[in-house]
């Protein structure tokens, strides 16, 4: 008796090739991580698993259409300029409001207090989405809402993590009656504990607690911030707020293609 055989078709073969070309290709510009500026051929080996001779047909193509470059004996290389143009589209299409909304809505639905989304704006940031606690007794400040990044706790996680010129911090505090030394301190200790707090700082008996958020160049790009009144907001229930907007905060940087720096 003859046994069937099944005829491969051709082209089948052909597009299945092409798909894993694509994936490979994919794979290995995804093996660049935050602070790989250059990786040998034998880093990307270890990355991807992919054979040298395989290796460097992709990385060929790459580099033909600018999503690597090359450069140096041994030879590195390091993401192109068409990665950059690539990345700077998708960004100028984000609608961070819109992003954030379902962390907001967790940390909403979590604290039953105000929580509100910050982004800066040179010394200052910006209130750019609020969701207002349910509760009677509440505060709120409103979308457009700006203030100092030396006051309260929302600017605090944003200006712990900003690369500062020397005398810029004095400049920003100029005119508030910041006590510097204090100001430092506290930005240090957001820097170890992943958040900022506060206590009648802006607000009589209110007390705030923001955690920072990072974009796809590693930068800060805002805080998330929750605030509510000091007769249900007890100091020990404001640190489990936040380590809690620290895992939202994280979640938010992983959506816009970034990575926070090590604690």
């Amino acid at each position: 008796m003859e046994q069937a055989t099944e005829e491969k078709n051709p082209v089948q073969e052909k597009s299945a090739e092409g798909v894993r070309a694509v994936e490979r290709a994919l794979d290995l510009l995804a093996a660049f991580g935050p602070g790989d500026t250059e990786l040998l051929v034998s880093d990307l080996v270890q990355r991807v698993g992919l054979s040298r001779p395989t290796l460097y047909r992709l990385l060929h193509t790459l580099e033909k259409r600018g999503f690597v470059t090359s450069s140096g004996e041994p030879q590195r290389f390091r993401l192109g300029p068409a990665v950059a143009r690539l990345s700077h589209v998708w960004t100028s299409s984000l609608d961070l409001s819109a992003l954030a909304r379902p962390v907001m809505q967790a940390a909403w639905a979590h604290t039953s207090e105000t929580v509100a989304l910050f982004v800066p704006r040179g010394p200052m940031r910006l209130c750019l989405a609020e969701m207002p606690s349910p509760q009677p007794l509440s505060f709120r400040r409103g979308v457009g809402y700006s203030e100092r990044l030396v006051r309260g706790a929302s600017g605090r996680a944003i200006l712990a993590h900003q690369s500062l010129a020397p005398g810029q911090l004095e400049s920003w505090a100029a005119g508030t009656a910041t006590d510097l030394g204090w100001l430092r301190e506290q930005m240090a200790l957001t820097r170890e504990r992943g958040y900022a707090m506060g206590h009648n700082e802006l607000i009589q008996g209110a007390y705030a607690v923001a955690a920072p958020f990072f974009d796809g160049q590693g930068q800060v790009a805002g805080s998330l911030g929750v605030f509510g009144p000091d007769v249900r907001l007890t100091e020990e229930r404001v640190h489990e707020i936040g380590l809690y907007l620290r895992t939202q905060a994280h979640r938010l940087t992983e959506a816009l293609g970034g990575a926070a720096p090590p604690a």
